[in-house]
C-alpha cells in the first residue's frame, strides 16, 4: 500500500468515525465563502434595483393616494358649489314664481277693474240712451196727445183752435189734468 492510499483510507475512516450532525469543515468554509460572494453580488447589483423598484412603487402609491385625496377634495368643492348653485336657483325660481303670482294678481285686478269700469260705462250709456228715448217718446206722445186734444176740443167747442198760444194753453191744461188723474190713481 502506498502512502497515498493510506491517507485516503485514513480520511475515509476519519469521516466514518465523525458524527453525521457535524458538517465537514471544508464544506463549511466553502459554503460560507459562497454565501458572502452571492450576498455581495446581490447587495451590489440586485438589492439597489429592488430598492429602487419598491421606492417607485411606494411613490406611485403615495402619489395615487395624494391624487385621489386631491380629486376627492375637488369633487367635494364641486359638489358644494353645485349645491350652492342649486340652492340659489331654487331661491331664484321661488322669487320668479312669487313675482309671476303677484303680476298675475295685478293683471286679474286690473282686468276686473277695467271690466267694472266698462260695465259701468255701458250701463251709464244705456241709461242715458233710455232716458233720451223716454224723453223723445214722451215729447212725441205729448205732441200727439196735444193734437188729438185740439182736434177733440175743436169738435166739442165747434171752433177751430188754430191759434198756437191758445192751443198750447189748452194742451198744457189738458196734460196737467191727466197727470193729476194719474197721480190719484197711483195713490
Amino acid at each position: 500500500m502506498t502512502v497515498s492510499h493510506m491517507l485516503a483510507f485514513a480520511a475515509v475512516a476519519a469521516e466514518e468515525t465523525k458524527s453525521p450532525l457535524l458538517p465537514n469543515v471544508s464544506e463549511l468554509i466553502l459554503g460560507t465563502g459562497a454565501f458572502f460572494l452571492i450576498f455581495f453580488v446581490l447587495a451590489k447589483f440586485a438589492f439597489p434595483n429592488i430598492k429602487k423598484t419598491l421606492d417607485e412603487r411606494a411613490d406611485k402609491i403615495e402619489g395615487g393616494l395624494a391624487r385621489a385625496a386631491a380629486a376627492q377634495e375637488q369633487a367635494s368643492k364641486t359638489l358644494a358649489d353645485y349645491q350652492e348653485q342649486l340652492a340659489e336657483a331654487r331661491t331664484e325660481a321661488a322669487g320668479i314664481r312669487a313675482s309671476a303670482q303677484s303680476e298675475r294678481q295685478a293683471i286679474v285686478e286690473e282686468a276686473r277693474t277695467e271690466a267694472v269700469t266698462a260695465a259701468a260705462a255701458v250701463t251709464s250709456r244705456a241709461q242715458e240712451q233710455i232716458a233720451a228715448e223716454r224723453d223723445t217718446v214722451a215729447t212725441s206722445l205729448k205732441r200727439e196727445i196735444g193734437e188729438l186734444a185740439l182736434d177733440l176740443a175743436g169738435k166739442i167747442v165747434g171752433e177751430t183752435l188754430s191759434d198756437d198760444a191758445k192751443a198750447r194753453a189748452t194742451i198744457d191744461r189738458f196734460l196737467a189734468d191727466l197727470e193729476k188723474q194719474a197721480g190719484q190713481v197711483r195713490s
